[in-house]
């Protein structure tokens, strides 16, 4: 169904022309990134990847594994703010692959690394009140609701989950 890779330097190109392709769908869930986050993309990928190297993110590309689309980029899983034991999850799935379960796969693969190859005992989330969808996916992979908040200005709900790393 999908498959994470590790984010890197390779991915530039195929991430660009995701973030552009599905730019207006994500700002009706989330603040819109704003032109100098695409003007000045090459410069970011690589300050992503320098955060990756020294540990304090994890970031991941979700690929259409099997049919028509397999090894499309059609999302992102990260681990952010990773420090003592804990990290904060975010994701976004493209337009076109919505609605067809990937996020819940993907975000259930990068529990599994948060645990197993990151060492992380807990994740905490943030979706939008009116994100049921995202809502949703948290609740299918275990988290737990832990309050109220804003994001960017909207309402929004906070989650977290332990975890246990596989024998």
């Amino acid at each position: 169904m999908v498959r994470l890779e590790r984010l890197r330097i390779g991915h530039a190109d195929a991430l660009l022309a995701f973030e552009r392709e599905n730019r207006a769908y994500f700002a009706r869930f989330v603040p819109d990134r704003g032109d100098a986050y695409f003007t000045d993309f090459a410069a970011r990928h690589r300050a992503l990847l320098a955060e990756q190297d020294a540990g304090v993110c994890h970031f991941h590309v979700v690929l259409a594994d099997g049919g028509a689309g397999d090894g499309e980029l059609v999302g992102r899983v990260n681990l952010v703010d990773a420090a003592g034991g804990s990290a904060e999850l975010g994701y976004r799935i493209g337009e076109r692959a919505a609605g067809r379960g990937l996020a819940t796969a993907a975000v259930a693969e990068v529990c599994r690394s948060a645990a197993d190859a990151y060492g992380l005992s807990s994740l905490t989330a943030v979706a939008a009140v009116d994100h049921p969808a995202s809502r949703a996916v948290l609740v299918r992979n275990g988290f737990t609701e832990t309050g109220r908040t804003t994001a960017a200005g909207r309402p929004a709900v906070t989650y977290a989950r332990s975890l246990t790393p596989r024998p």
